[in-house]
């Protein structure tokens, strides 16, 4: 919604102060195509060669994205705290059928309450192979903690590749609009000897390469990138909370500790309130 918004107004207030300050659009709108080709093409194509396989493959849904927003939500934020009270609580219990929940977790009847957050491989993945690993005796805090810390960095630097290539691609979108703008010089001089009502056209012409490039990378293209990776370190902190419960579990904090440790490592915006994730939490206790 307001990235739409952020797209009409930037398009509005550039063009429509151009045209009530006297400028003529009719000058923009005849060049914009083929400046738009030579501009956009030359950076799709920039774009295309220095990015693999996997960035191109991520871009489009990287672009969702980032007019979608963040994927967790404040009650998934508050579910995933209750499945990991469910899982601690289990685990100081009964070890045993600890092992079938982490070993088979599409068939866990806990997993299966929150199936947002059964449907996230790297969720489930991140606290079935630490309390696995706990349960094999790898239950050092620090230790774990650092490793969990490595596996969500390296996690953080994966999605971060489409970001930094629509940076890169912000980056080159001026020097790509004085190609196109030098292209029009060109086309102009050797138009010399048209009148000059002609040539004022023509270079007026040459100038829209300079500006499209300029309002491409400044006024979509880097903002673009900017939401992107903001989206996706909001999206990475709902790991952090996971790992936080983990490391405060393997401290051997009261359980009640653990989840609020959790809570409070989520993101504010996000972050479930005391009040309510405590009344989930009484409701647990009084089902099982």
């Amino acid at each position: 919604m307001f990235g739409i918004l952020g797209i009409l107004l930037t398009i509005g207030m550039v063009f429509g102060g151009y045209a009530l300050a006297g400028g003529h659009l009719e000058v923009i709108l005849y060049a914009l195509p083929f400046e738009m080709m030579i501009i956009g093409g030359a950076a799709i194509g920039s774009y295309v060669l220095s990015n693999e396989t996997p960035v191109l493959k991520h871009t489009p849904g990287g672009l969702a994205l980032a007019f979608k927003g963040p994927r967790w939500t404040s009650r998934d934020h508050q579910d995933m705290l209750c499945l990991m009270f469910q899982m601690l609580r289990l685990a100081r219990a009964n070890p045993v059928e600890l092992e079938e929940h982490i070993e088979r977790p599409r068939e866990s009847a806990i997993f299966q309450q929150y199936p947002r957050i059964l449907a996230d491989e790297e969720s489930v993945q991140l606290i079935a192979d630490t309390l696995r690993s706990a349960s094999l005796n790898y239950d050092d805090p620090y230790q774990v903690e650092e490793m969990l810390a490595r596996r969500i960095a390296l996690l953080r630097h994966e999605q971060m590749h489409v970001p930094h290539a629509l940076q890169s691609m912000a980056d080159a979108l001026p020097a790509l609009g004085i190609v196109a703008a030098v292209l029009g010089v060109i086309k102009t001089m050797s138009a010399i000897d048209q009148p000059p009502e002609v040539l004022g056209k023509m270079i007026g012409s040459a100038l829209v390469g300079t500006f499209l490039g300029v309002f491409l990378a400044y006024g979509f293209v880097a903002p673009l990138a900017q939401r992107l990776g903001n989206v996706i370190k909001t999206d990475l902190a709902f790991y952090d909370v996971i790992k936080s419960v983990l490391v405060a579990g393997l401290h051997q904090h009261a359980t009640n500790l653990c989840v609020e440790v959790g809570r409070q490592a989520a993101p504010e915006p996000l972050r479930p309130s005391f009040v309510t994730l405590e009344s989930a939490l009484r409701e647990i206790k009084r089902a099982s």
